[in-house]
């Protein structure tokens, strides 16, 4: 099971949006970081309890914070949700307080250091042709 959850998280992380994968940086995305976020979902509601849970919690007003860009969402079946995030460093704690106040209750969450390996992946497998 646990090398299921890390293929389904490196086949994720594969398939990110193109403008995610570009190598070159953006001067305004300099210094930002990337975080993923796992929102695993509370297995004791359904889906209605969920959503209304999270609405109680006002995250859909939340979340993102300002400054926050979504690069992806997915929803994994029998793991949760998995959100990929770009933020500057200074607002990772506004980034931890959106999912502290907004989702907790309706999922389970873990925080994990991202970064973007396509165009890595792109050299190497060019480079071993």
């Amino acid at each position: 099971m646990k090398y299921v959850f890390f293929f389904l998280l490196a086949s994720v992380m594969l398939v990110e949006p193109l403008h995610a994968q570009d190598s070159k940086q953006d001067s305004k995305d300099s210094g930002k970081i990337m975080i993923t976020i796992f929102l695993k979902h509370d297995q004791d509601m359904n889906l209605t309890e969920l959503q209304q849970q999270l609405q109680e919690n006002g995250f859909w007003k939340t979340f993102p914070p300002d400054e926050i860009e979504i690069i992806s969402w997915y929803v994994v079946m029998g793991v949760g949700q998995i959100v990929i995030v770009k933020l500057p460093p200074s607002k990772l704690r506004e980034l931890n307080l959106a999912i502290e106040n907004g989702a907790w209750g309706a999922f389970n969450t873990d925080f994990y250091a991202t970064y973007d390996y396509m165009p890595i992946w792109k050299e190497m497998k060019e480079k071993y042709k």
